[in-house]
């Protein structure tokens, strides 16, 4: 069955009041896939990310300087304008990048064909050396360079389908023709990068920029006639998911009007090409998504459609 992996410690990352990547998030998919539907989840705690697995992605003196950020109990540190690091964020985006390699072990070990982290902070705004974004470490990049180590992995999909461009994962992506990086986000939000004149060393990164208020037909349209393609003809060993859903309607911080099914449509698309070139694994990560509601309906969807296929 598919691998749920998660920790209490993603709870104790306290942003302060009224920040939108707050540890309601996670409370809201926990409750969803405390349902009796998801019984059937292999349920793990998530370890610690060692320094060798975050070095691979980050820099030694950028990693220590981010475990190094321990404010008192009740103080917050800005790294950036916007990300925010309590007491228990470093210990958090640890065990965050530790859920991503997890994930990946399980795929990879041969005990699962899926698996859902459900982490907090997000990770794909994080470039190998500057946070922002919510993001400490780039989970999803620390769990493919895992892969390509661990495993002998060598060629390495990440699919992004989060409203907001994950130009830390492009960092890491652009330069090594043996990854693949594709996304939708809308156009001219944060963090302002996605360009679809940005190819990376060898057409190995795909961007489709979106308008505001596009829905549906443009989300589907940029993933089947563009995104999917390239994602097939780049025939991976290994599909990982930058699972944002804040390209949900309903989400406040972005203007995209995509709906659940969408996701699930996408997710079944994925899967699809998952099991033409890996057996199926593929390996989701959450990033975005900021209406509870929402977040948690699109999440509990996105597994169950995980479940169903591994269960095939």
């Amino acid at each position: 069955m598919t691998l749920l992996i998660s920790h209490p410690s993603f709870l104790e990352h306290d942003t302060g009041d009224f920040h939108p990547e707050r540890p309601d998030r996670l409370r809201a998919v926990e409750a969803a896939l405390a349902d009796e539907e998801f019984a059937g989840l292999t349920r793990l705690l998530a370890p610690e990310a060692t320094m060798e697995q975050l070095t691979r992605v980050h820099p030694p003196a950028y990693v220590e300087a981010i475990l190094g950020v321990r404010p008192p109990v009740g103080q917050l540190v800005h790294v950036d304008g916007d990300t925010v690091m309590s007491a228990g964020s470093a210990n958090a985006a640890r065990h965050a990048a530790g859920a991503a390699v997890a994930a990946v072990d399980g795929v990879l070990g041969g005990k699962h064909r899926t698996a859902f982290a459900a982490v907090r902070p997000p990770g794909h705004h994080a470039t190998p050396d500057i946070p922002g974004g919510f993001c400490l470490f780039n989970n999803v990049a620390v769990g493919a360079l895992h892969a390509r180590a661990a495993y002998g992995v060598r060629r390495i999909a990440i699919i992004d389908f989060d409203v907001h461009h994950g130009q830390g994962t492009q960092a890491v992506v652009e330069p090594d023709p043996d990854l693949f990086y594709a996304s939708t986000h809308q156009h001219a939000i944060y963090p302002g990068t996605g360009s679809a004149r940005e190819r990376g060393v060898a057409g190995n990164v795909a961007n489709v920029p979106l308008g505001a208020g596009s829905g549906s037909e443009e989300f589907r349209t940029a993933w089947a006639d563009r995104l999917l393609p390239a994602l097939d003809g780049f025939a991976p060993g290994l599909v990982i998911v930058s699972a944002g859903f804040d390209a949900h309607r309903r989400d406040p911080l972005a203007q995209l009007d995509v709906e659940t099914e969408d996701f699930v449509w996408l997710t079944k698309e994925l899967l699809a090409i998952a099991r033409h070139h890996c057996d199926g694994r593929l390996v989701s990560v959450l990033e975005g998504g900021y209406d509870l509601a929402a977040l948690a309906e699109s999440v509990s969807t996105h597994v169950a459609t995980l479940m169903r296929a591994d269960a095939g």
